[in-house]
């Protein structure tokens, strides 16, 4: 794998950058749609490893698992960083590796991280579009979750 064409680049980051927009704003229906040919899995309790395919278990996972705020949104500012993407163009394949970190601020809780770790990822393209086909989300760190999550890690 290699650096790729620019324009792979870009598509590949954009999707990076396209979930932490969306799962900031609590779209859990575009957070499917981004796994509509893909799966998610994490490292973390409780089901390490277990994976998530398809549009529908994704959203229902974040659905599920998220605290939804009265703005609607899950008053969260997910940021991420340190991107690195090899893309095989022959193959139509890619991987990609960040870290994150997760900000909240709610009328309870000052403006803090709660969690932090890494995403690992995978994508294909078909018909010229590059999409998801698996993250592995990683949580190294974690903090005050009480007013982010439904479930406990």
């Amino acid at each position: 794998m290699g650096a790729g064409t620019w324009e792979s680049h870009q598509a590949i980051t954009s999707l990076i950058y396209r979930y932490t927009e969306l799962i900031d704003a609590a779209d859990f229906d575009g957070l499917g749609y981004l796994f509509e040919r893909g799966e998610i899995r994490s490292s973390a309790a409780p089901k390490p490893g277990r994976a998530l395919r398809g549009r529908d278990a994704v959203r229902d996972l974040y659905a599920n698992s998220n605290k939804v705020h009265t703005d609607g949104t899950l008053r969260t500012r997910h940021v991420c960083c340190n991107v690195i993407v090899d893309i095989d163009e022959a193959a139509d394949a890619a991987t990609a590796r960040s870290a994150y970190v997760v900000f909240q601020a709610t009328e309870s809780l000052p403006l803090q991280p709660i969690v932090a770790g890494r995403y690992e990822d995978r994508f294909a393209r078909r018909d010229g579009v590059w999409h998801f086909t698996e993250r592995l989300i990683h949580v190294d760190q974690v903090g005050n979750l009480s007013e982010h999550l439904k479930i406990r890690l």
